[in-house]
């Protein structure tokens, strides 16, 4: 992974000292369990003394739900296909940032998709229940990507009630419940990719969420068959956050989020419904109805980020009567067209979206809060969905929820520990 030039570590540790010697997995693992905000942290070591032996969380002093793993075949559980699921299904590493490291696999059985998860029942209204008004949030995954670009962690079950060819003989239908998700990509492989919902199911008239965002940097496949030492050098630090009082959703990768975005979104098959979203709003506000408006098009999902004032403005072309500008405000470009009229002033008549930034991604919504019958569980590895593809492939070696939106300073020092091994 990019490693963290010495004079910006050194900063860094000025205001995290227990950081500094993060050279022991004691360290490490207490380098994440002392950060402000923490709900809960996976190391894959931390186990229930008897009995099952799942894996627990590391919680705050005095917090009694550690979050216990349970292992399941989710193809098993809504369509009653495969086999069940265990523990033996997730090879152990025997090292990594915090001392051990699940194995997500490339299973060849469509009828087995295992992942590990805390049902609903355990963490309904508990910390890690992140959702409703004022709720920011910061999830975080340390991970060496096979291959994929599909779920790491998060609440986000995408439903089993889609109209899909994957979805006939389903046993247990249920709609999205999707809240918060971490994703090794989406949109774009191998980027962090972002993901919140305010309904549990789609956005902007789409069958999926599409409130997302993607981080500049890409982290690559690196071979399942890799010999131990790449693959020691090879951990990432995948990470999303939400702050509330932005209203931004940010995608990290290595502590580094980057400034993402997507040119002529209308002509991608995801990107065109938030396309859309916008333009239907821009139209909803003129007089009458207009050509290409949907008058049935639900207020709340029309995608409108602030555009009051254009952080620049560039010139396409423009001749003695017409004028075509690129307005880029702080999420979006917009291409104003202007024409002069009669008593030789500019007059827009037209203005069209030609870019959305990705990342961050404006969020204006709350988090879903669904009620308990309703909601979906924490995952970690996979997430429930009709598409049941195999999603991300290799090695996770921690994740860890915080119910505030870290700083970037913070999320430096988190990815820094993929280089205590």
């Amino acid at each position: 992974m990019k490693r963290i030039p010495l004079c910006a570590l050194l900063t860094l540790l000025l205001f995290f000292p227990c950081a500094q010697a993060a050279d022991t997995v004691d360290e490490s693992v207490r380098t994440v369990t002392d950060m402000p905000g923490l709900v809960a942290f996976w190391d894959f070591v931390k186990r229930e003394p008897d009995g099952e032996r799942r894996f627990l969380a590391h919680v705050p002093e005095g917090a009694t739900n550690e979050y216990a793993l349970d292992a399941k075949n989710y193809v098993k559980e809504y369509w009653d296909l495969g086999r069940e699921a265990g523990y033996e299904d997730f090879p152990l590493m025997g090292r990594g940032p915090f001392g051990e490291a699940i194995l997500i696999q490339k299973e060849e059985d469509e009828t087995f998709r295992p992942l590990l998860q805390v049902p609903r029942e355990r963490l309904h209204d508990t910390p890690l229940d992140i959702k409703g008004s004022g709720r920011a949030l910061t999830v975080v995954a340390w991970a060496i990507r096979q291959s994929g670009g599909h779920a790491l962690a998060g609440i986000w079950h995408e439903g089993t009630d889609l109209k899909k060819d994957e979805t006939v003989g389903i046993q247990k239908v249920e709609r999205g419940q999707r809240q918060y998700g971490l994703f090794a990509g989406n949109n774009i492989s191998g980027t962090a990719c972002a993901h919140l919902s305010e309904n549990g199911g789609g956005s902007f008239l789409n069958l999926y969420a599409m409130h997302k965002s993607n981080s500049i940097d890409i982290a690559p496949a690196v071979p399942a068959d890799s010999p131990a030492e790449v693959l020691d050098a090879s951990w990432q630090c995948f990470a999303m956050t939400f702050d509330d009082k932005t209203d931004q959703l940010t995608a990290w990768l290595n502590g580094r989020s980057g400034d993402r975005w997507f040119d002529q979104p209308q002509k991608n098959a995801s990107l065109s419904t938030a396309y859309n979203a916008w333009k239907q709003g821009h139209l909803r506000r003129q007089p009458g109805l207009q050509e290409g408006e949907n008058p049935d098009f639900p207020e709340d999902q029309f995608y409108n980020p602030p555009e009051d004032k254009p952080v620049s403005v560039s010139v396409v072309s423009e001749t003695d009567d017409k004028k075509v500008e690129v307005h880029e405000f702080g999420y979006t470009r917009v291409q104003i067209t202007s024409r002069k009229n009669g008593e030789g002033a500019w007059e827009v008549v037209d203005r069209d979206l030609v870019g959305l930034r990705l990342n961050p991604w404006w969020y204006p919504h709350d988090i879903y809060a669904p009620d308990k019958s309703s909601g979906g569980p924490f995952a970690i590895g996979r997430v429930i969905h009709s598409a049941r593809t195999v999603g991300f492939t290799g090695w996770i070696g921690g994740v860890a929820v915080f119910d505030r939106a870290l700083s970037e300073a913070e999320l430096k020092v988190l990815a820094a520990l993929d280089d205590t091994l």
